[in-house]
C-alpha cells in the first residue's frame, strides 16, 4: 500500500503516516519510484500506536513498546506497559485532585459573592474571594524575587489561575515527541498531526504576557517546534511547566 492507500483504510491522515515513518515507529519500503510502501502489517502497527495515543503515552514510551510488539510475546508487552500505565494514572489522579481543589477555589469565590453588599468600589478584598484563609498581608505589596542583572522572577497569575493555565499546558503538550536541552531551556519538537499551533500561540502570548522572564518562541517547520528559554534563576520552572530535556 501507497501513503493514501494505507491512510484510506486506517484513517489516519497521510501527513501522520510520513510523520510515523520519518520517526521510526512506522517503517516502510522503498518503491523504484521512491514512493513509500506499507504492508498488512502497517494496519496492526497504527492500530497499536493508537491505542497508545489515546491512552496518553508520548511518542518516545510508545517507540520503546513497540519492539517487544513486534519481536517479542504479549507478557513482554504488559511488562513494559504496566508501569507506564502505573505512572500514567498517578498523574491523571494527581490532576483530578488539583482541578477538585480549583472547583472548591470557585465555589467560595461564589458564595463570598453573593454576601458582598457593598455601593461603593471595590477594596482589595475582592483580590481574595477564592481564597480558603484570606492573608491579613497585602500581598501585592511583597517584593518581588528577581535574578541577578536579569528580567524579574515573577508571575501575576494568582493561585487559581496559575493551574488553570499548567493544565492547559499539560493538555497542549501532549503533541510533544522530543524534549532536548538547548542553552538555558528546552527544545520541544512536536508531532504535525495533533499539534493545535494557534492554541501553543494563544499559551505562548499569554504566558509572556505574566511571566515576562520566559522567552518563548514557535518554529512552524516539519515538525514544528517550540523552544523556552529563562535566566538561569528560573530554568527549573522552564521544567516544571514545559517539561525536563530527555537528552
Amino acid at each position: 500500500m501507497k501513503v493514501s492507500e494505507l491512510a484510506s483504510r486506517t484513517g489516519v491522515p497521510a501527513s501522520t503516516v510520513r510523520f510515523y515513518d520519518a520517526e521510526g515507529l512506522l517503517p516502510a519500503r522503498r518503491s523504484s519510484s521512491g514512493y513509500r510502501l506499507f504492508d498488512d502489517e502497517a494496519v496492526d502497527r497504527l492500530d497499536f500506536i493508537g491505542t497508545a495515543k489515546r491512552l496518553g503515552l508520548p511518542l518516545p514510551e510508545i517507540r520503546r513498546l513497540l519492539d517487544p510488539w513486534e519481536h517479542g510475546l504479549c507478557s513482554d508487552v504488559q511488562g513494559e506497559l504496566a508501569p507506564l500505565l502505573d505512572r500514567h494514572l498517578a498523574d491523571t489522579e494527581e490532576r483530578i485532585g488539583q482541578l477538585r481543589e480549583f472547583a472548591a477555589r470557585l465555589r467560595r469565590a461564589q458564595h463570598k459573592l453573593v454576601a458582598i453588599d457593598r455601593d461603593g468600589p471595590c477594596d482589595p478584598s475582592c483580590a481574595f474571594l477564592g481564597e480558603e484563609h484570606p492573608p491579613t498581608t497585602n500581598l501585592m505589596a511583597l517584593p518581588l524575587a528577581s535574578a541577578s542583572d536579569g528580567p524579574v522572577i515573577a508571575c501575576t497569575l494568582d493561585g487559581s489561575e496559575r493551574i488553570e493555565r499548567a493544565d492547559r499546558w499539560r493538555s497542549a503538550l501532549t503533541a510533544v515527541v522530543a524534549r532536548v536541552a538547548i542553552p538555558h531551556g528546552v527544545r520541544l519538537t512536536l508531532e504535525p498531526a495533533v499539534t493545535r499551533l494557534a492554541e501553543l500561540a494563544e499559551l505562548a502570548a499569554a504566558e509572556s504576557g505574566c511571566c515576562s522572564f520566559f522567552d518563548i518562541s514557535l518554529h512552524f517547520g516539519d515538525p514544528p517546534a517550540m523552544e523556552v528559554r529563562a535566566p538561569s534563576d528560573a530554568l527549573a520552572l522552564v521544567h516544571e511547566l514545559f517539561g525536563e530535556p530527555e537528552a
